[in-house]
């Protein structure tokens, strides 16, 4: 596959370095996304010389190496592999490949001994030992009391290699470029066979390549608060692994790769609050409890139990249960008023940021977040039940009961579900967010009549030749790449999919799995898409994306 690093950063399974062109110009970073999208991630502008003068270059970027190639000439090239998670090699061919860091005020180049330069980056706590192996090079980075000046590397013929680490060094052999080429496409290649899990589908070949690369390039290894190998968001801006994201990224890893997809969740467990509540995302440097996002791990863990025995252990069926426990007790403890439904303190609590339905004022009770709790009291009384814990069981499929009973006393009227807001719980006259039709979820619950009147509504008002769009394209709050006002979200058409297909309504959800596979085809694996165009919109590089695309796939071609 041909990759286009400005939509799809060029990285490798489990390595915090990655390759990308600049969103606004033709400038070429190497990049660590060590701490995080808040923090600061080019470490060198990467250019080509040919004489000791910059020249223009093509660049050739596949799923194992990048390469830089002087324009119309070929064999003067620069090609870059990552052959292991943290150590970045570089074969230069009659040219020079330059390097200038993007240095920040006390970092520093130092030379170690001959041919060894250690850099250490501030801001990011990190060191580079870069190492000429078999070539040449210039090192330009003068000295100023602090900190260098600048840093400038220049790199002749030869072979070069980039390693980095937080404390200490440790001399090693390396690998030649060639054998380092070769373990990291073996590498690739068995990812890739267990993402298309013996598919053949011509027509998504192109979509089914990026799915599979950007899912392994995402990966970053344990370290620091990170405890698990975790699939990042994306590698482009939204490097850190995310609540509820997660969930859809372990769905599709379930099957082939358990212990990863039991990773995606762990890492949240693992790191709940005392209250209960999750994070709202990690990465190697912190945790953010910003944002508390709906429960949404039983249901996944629940899908889990048949893509693979593996989730059956009950110790880890266990840890599941007692954590989505906490979490529930979470939400009935700290967000929920006398007498009223749980609420939301921002939409950026519900994934939604800036749905219509937020738009009046906090908190809000929400029926997409009562229907999640009620969908996860039900898997907990069934959790309850395999684990021999019958009181619970009962107490669970109670707690369900009566959480439904209050969902249609409070947010359910002849026009369908609403909102309330603030402390008084009033109205919210606004109803044109595809966020209140997400009670499809518990369809098994609702009357017939309510979710049909649900279904037709969706098909009628939210229907668009891609998928779903979020906000009612005839809304007044309707906006094109409006982000959760219109344009369309995978883990959303993944949710009204499996609820359509299991609630009576296959057809519209075969239907609705078909429109967005083929949005990918126009929009690849993008955070979001245009609902008329198929534009794919924001982050170009996202798993959930890819992780929704490979399980509505595999749905696809199974079934027939």
């Amino acid at each position: 596959m041909r990759l286009d690093i400005r939509e799809i950063p060029f990285s490798r399974f489990g390595s915090y370095f990655c390759i990308s062109k600049d969103k606004n110009s033709e400038d070429v970073f190497l990049r660590d996304v060590h701490g995080g999208d808040d923090a600061p991630s080019n470490l060198f502008k990467i250019d080509l010389l040919e004489n000791g003068i910059e020249t223009q270059f093509d660049i050739h970027a596949a799923e194992v190496s990048l390469a830089f190639h002087i324009r119309g000439r070929a064999e003067k090239a620069a090609e870059i592999i990552i052959a292991e998670e943290d150590t970045l090699h570089i074969d230069v061919r009659d040219a020079e490949l330059r390097l200038r860091a993007t240095k920040g005020k006390y970092d520093s180049l130092m030379e170690i001994e001959d041919g060894m330069c250690e850099y250490h980056i501030y801001p990011k706590e990190l060191k580079l030992m870069i190492v000429n192996l078999t070539g040449e090079w210039t090192v330009d980075a003068p000295w100023n009391i602090i900190g260098n000046d600048f840093i400038e590397m220049r790199l002749g013929k030869g072979h070069f290699v980039m390693e980095s680490y937080r404390t200490v060094y440790r001399k090693k052999s390396y690998p030649s470029f060639s054998e380092g080429k070769g373990q990291v496409e073996k590498l690739y290649q068995q990812w890739f066979s267990s993402m298309s899990r013996g598919i053949e589908a011509p027509e998504y070949e192109s979509s089914l390549e990026r799915a599979a690369y950007i899912t392994w390039s995402s990966v970053v290894h344990p370290d620091g608060a990170l405890k698990e190998y975790a699939m990042y968001m994306s590698k482009l801006w939204m490097y850190n692994i995310w609540s509820w994201d997660n969930c859809f990224n372990a769905l599709n890893l379930g099957e082939c790769y358990p212990e990863l997809a039991y990773a995606q969740l762990n890492i949240f467990m693992d790191t709940q609050d005392e209250s209960g509540a999750y994070p709202d995302f990690v990465n190697d440097k912190f945790l953010s409890y910003n944002c508390i996002k709906p429960p949404i791990f039983a249901f996944a863990y629940e899908k889990l139990l048949k893509k693979n025995d593996y989730f059956k252990e009950e110790q880890r069926l266990r840890k599941v249960y007692e954590s989505t426990k906490k979490v529930m007790d979470y939400f009935e403890r700290h967000r929920t008023l006398q007498g009223r439904l749980p609420y939301y303190k921002h939409g950026n609590d519900s994934g939604w940021d800036n749905a219509s339905l937020f738009h009046v004022g906090l908190p809000v009770e929400a029926p997409d977040l009562a229907s999640f709790l009620i969908r996860s009291y039900d898997i907990l009384s069934t959790f309850a039940g395999m684990l021999g814990e019958q009181d619970e069981e009962k107490r669970f499929k109670a707690q369900a009961d009566s959480l439904y009973s209050l969902l249609m006393e409070r947010l359910l009227d002849a026009e369908g579900f609403y909102g309330r807001v603030g402390k008084d719980g009033d109205k919210i006259k606004i109803r044109s967010s595809l966020i209140l039709r997400l009670p499809a979820m518990i369809g098994y619950r609702l009357d017939k009549e309510v979710l049909a009147g649900l279904v037709s509504d969706i098909e009628t008002r939210f229907e668009t030749e891609f998928g779903l769009a979020t906000e009612s394209p005839g809304s007044e709050y309707y906006r094109e790449d409006g982000y959760w006002l219109g344009p369309i979200w995978a883990p959303v058409m993944y949710l009204f999919i499996d609820a359509l297909k299991n609630y009576g309504y296959e057809e519209t959800g075969n239907r609705l799995r078909d429109k967005f596979l083929d949005v990918t085809l126009s929009g690849g694996m993008a955070e979001n898409f245009d609902p008329f165009t198929g534009k794919g919109l924001v982050d170009t590089s996202f798993t959930w994306t890819s992780s929704v695309f490979l399980l509505l796939l595999q749905d696809k071609y199974r079934e027939d």
